[in-house]
């Protein structure tokens, strides 16, 4: 990314009609951060169907609870699909880490989040991914300028 250019972080990447990888077809990317060092997404709208937060929590706790709020699941992209991903409101701070996104977004990554969310103590408004989408130093914007 050359210095000119703007961080498309806490932007939305919505794919092209005709788009040729059929793991991005028709998908709404949530851009977690873009920099020199490459870029990463969360894919928004494709809903991991049969899966909720519960069943998420039982195959990561052995004592789960039965969760007091349940959350959506979904595919948020085609790199490491086995780990979870938290997109929510800025207003809610993991005790071990939190990135915080421009225009009121916060990211984490944690197993804390998951058991507040649970609990109905964690962030006011949150979306769980499984996975995510990255790319390479100046490739989102090869990709870009190639319409692709």
């Amino acid at each position: 990314m050359s210095q000119e250019a703007l961080s498309l972080t806490g932007k939305l990447l919505i794919a092209m009609p005709g788009m040729g990888d059929p793991r991005f077809a028709h998908t709404v990317v949530f851009l977690t951060s873009h920099s020199e060092e490459g870029t990463m997404g969360l894919v928004i709208n494709k809903p991991a169907t049969g899966v909720s937060l519960s069943d998420v929590l039982d195959q990561l706790s052995e004592e789960s609870s039965p969760a007091k709020r349940q959350l959506a699941v979904h595919f948020g992209g085609p790199v490491e699909t086995g780990r979870g991903f938290v997109l929510h409101s800025n207003e809610y701070r993991s005790a071990m880490q939190t990135l915080v996104i421009p225009g009121g977004f916060a990211l984490t990554a944690t197993l804390d989040v998951l058991e507040d969310i649970a609990e109905d103590r964690g962030p006011e408004n949150a979306l769980l991914t499984l996975g995510y989408a990255g790319w390479g130093p100046e490739q989102l914007e090869g990709e870009i300028a190639q319409n692709g």
